[in-house]
C-alpha cells in the first residue's frame, strides 16, 4: 500500500468527500452537521450549516453541491473518537438538499417520493443526463428498522421515483465507466450489488435464484463487515470503505477482490482527486481525519465535476 498522508484532523464525523479542481476537498462532518472545505495546507473553512445529518456530496449541472441528508444520527464520543449510536424514534427523516458554494445558501428539494417520507438519504452520484441517483439507508433503532432503497431524481426538484426497494441498508453508490451499470453497497449484508441500468431512472431486472433479485453481486466477503461508501476508479474497479478498518476493491465482474488496510475503525469514504485523478481521498471518520494516497489508477471522471475525453 502506498504511504498514507494526513491533510488534516479534528472533524466530527467526516465523510462524502468531493476532491475539487483547485486541489480543495468539500466534505460533510455529520456530527456538526455542517460541510467543511479543507485546503491543500489542510486549513479548514465553513461552507454551509445544513444541520441533520449532512451525507453524502456530488456536485449537480448547475455546480450547486447536492447533498443526502439523513436527518440526523446519534453520536457518542470516547477517548476523543467519534461513534455513531442507534436511531431513536426521536430522530428525523431526512432530505435531499443542493447548497451555493458561494453563499451556502440551501434549498431542499425532496422529503418523500410518492407520499412515503425518505429515511435517512445517504450517498449520492449524478449520470451523465444530469439525473441523480441516491441511497436510502433508513434508520436502525434498538427493536426495528426502517429499510431503505434506492431512488433517481431530477436535480430541479421536479420528479423523484423509487428504483430499488427494499434493500438492507443501502449505503454506497457509483456508476460503471461507461454509465451501463449501477453499484450499490449494503452496509448490513456486507455486499456490493450491480445492476444493469435500462435508462434514466430505469434498472434491467436480473433472473437469480430467488424471485425478487434484481441485481447481480459483485463483493460479499467472508467475515465481519459493514460496507459504507464507494468510489470507481478509471478501470471499472469498485473501491468500498469496508468496517472495520480496511478499502475494499472489486473488479466489476466481482472476479477479484484486494484489501487495504486503514489505520481506523470507520474508513468510511473514498474519492478520487489530483493531477489525472490518481490521488485517493479517504475520510478516517473515527478519528476526525482526511488522509491521501497515491492509487495506482486514475478515478473515474465524475460528471459535472471533471472533465471527460
Amino acid at each position: 500500500m502506498a504511504e498514507l498522508r494526513e491533510i488534516t484532523s479534528g472533524l466530527r464525523f467526516p465523510e462524502g468527500p468531493i476532491a475539487m479542481p483547485d486541489g480543495s476537498v468539500l466534505l460533510v462532518e455529520i456530527a456538526a452537521g455542517c460541510i467543511t472545505r479543507v485546503a491543500p495546507d489542510g486549513a479548514k473553512s465553513l461552507v454551509a450549516k445544513t444541520g441533520g445529518g449532512p451525507n453524502g456530496l456530488a456536485i449537480g449541472p448547475d455546480g450547486r453541491c447536492y447533498v443526502c441528508n439523513n436527518g440526523g444520527m446519534p453520536f457518542f464520543e470516547k477517548d476523543g473518537k467519534h461513534y455513531p449510536s442507534l436511531s431513536t424514534p426521536e430522530v428525523p427523516h431526512g432530505w435531499i438538499e443542493a447548497v451555493d458554494l458561494e453563499t451556502g445558501k440551501s434549498e431542499v428539494l425532496y422529503r418523500e417520493c410518492d407520499g412515503h417520507p425518505l429515511i435517512g438519504p445517504n450517498d449520492i452520484v449524478f449520470d451523465a443526463e444530469g439525473g441523480l441517483w441516491f441511497t436510502d439507508h433508513g434508520h436502525t433503532r434498538r427493536r426495528d428498522r426502517d429499510r431503505g432503497g434506492v431512488y433517481y431524481a431530477r436535480p430541479d426538484g421536479s420528479f423523484i421515483t423509487t428504483v430499488i426497494a427494499p434493500m438492507d441498508g443501502p449505503n454506497g453508490i457509483g456508476l460503471s465507466p461507461d454509465g451501463s451499470e449501477l453499484y450499490v453497497a449494503e452496509t448490513h449484508s456486507g455486499r456490493v450489488w450491480a445492476f444493469e441500468i435500462e435508462g434514466p431512472g430505469k434498472i434491467k431486472r436480473t433472473r437469480g435464484p430467488v424471485p425478487w433479485e434484481r441485481g447481480r453481486l459483485i463483493g460479499a466477503p467472508a467475515g465481519y463487515h459493514l460496507f459504507d461508501s464507494l468510489a470507481v476508479d478509471s478501470a471499472g474497479n469498485v473501491c468500498v470503505g469496508s468496517l472495520p478498518g480496511a478499502i475494499d476493491i472489486y473488479a466489476p465482474d466481482g472476479s477479484s477482490e484486494q484489501r487495504l488496510e486503514m489505520p481506523d475503525l470507520f474508513p468510511t469514504n473514498i474519492c478520487f482527486g489530483g493531477p489525472n485523478l490518481t490521488t485517493a481521498f479517504i475520510t478516517l471518520s473515527n478519528t476526525g481525519r482526511l488522509v491521501a494516497m497515491e492509487w495506482p489508477r486514475p478515478g473515474l471522471p465524475l460528471h459535472f465535476l471533471n472533465p471527460r475525453d
